[in-house]
């Protein structure tokens, strides 16, 4: 007989928003949550408020839902530097006070509000898309050091963190002795069509065509 999976009820945040293809970490949640949702659980997507990519794709989803995927927006200062920040420590206060299994951060600056939830003992996983700080737009300033104290919270107070790749993984044993989960980006099937769109629209036909590359 097969176990019942317990449906969960999830928070995401750190992202932008949901629906949308701006970044990794909204195509990845855009992708996933709909499955997720699929799979029985509850899931909320904690979006910016104001952001330029906020109606993107409103014109196809309910402001407050996609694809069974609770949208909710949250209090945000789009200004560069303190749009992320807001953000997430808006959402964290709302995780944190909803009923929610699972609070799930996403990249390591929104990690810095992680300790909010778990005042409140809730469960909160992290997933490492990267070392942010170590990227030329956060390399040097204020902005690398915050980025470096959220990772060093999610080290501290999360229940589980989830990198990317191997050499993430490693990173986070080497400096922190903090033991990761390994989960790499999956890729979506491609969807096999014939070719109809070059032979009506470029007339290009089978054995009559060269490629050349400089």
């Amino acid at each position: 007989m097969q176990k019942k999976t317990r449906k969960l009820r999830i928070a995401m945040i750190g992202h932008k928003v949901v629906p949308s293809r701006r970044g990794g970490i909204e195509l990845v949640l855009t992708t996933m949550c709909p499955l997720m949702v699929k799979q029985g659980h509850e899931v909320t997507c904690f979006n910016r408020s104001g952001d330029k990519v906020e109606h993107e794709y409103v014109k196809t989803v309910k402001k407050d839902k996609y694809k069974g995927v609770r949208l909710k927006r949250v209090l945000t200062i789009n200004k560069r530097g303190l749009a992320a920040m807001t953000s997430s420590f808006s959402a964290a206060i709302h995780a944190a006070l909803g009923k929610y299994d699972i609070v799930h951060f996403h990249a390591e600056g929104p990690c810095a509000a992680l300790w909010i939830p778990k005042l409140f003992r809730k469960r909160c996983i992290v997933t490492i898309h990267g070392l942010d700080w170590a990227r030329d737009k956060w390399k040097s300033g204020l902005g690398s050091k915050y980025i470096k104290f959220g990772e060093k919270v999610a080290v501290k107070y999360a229940d589980e963190i989830i990198v990317l790749s191997k050499g993430v993984q490693d990173y986070f044993k080497q400096t922190y002795g903090r033991d990761t989960i390994l989960i790499p980006n999956g890729v979506s099937k491609p969807k096999k069509l014939e070719a109809n769109l070059i032979t009506e629209k470029f007339g290009l036909k089978k054995r009559r065509l060269y490629m050349f590359s400089f």
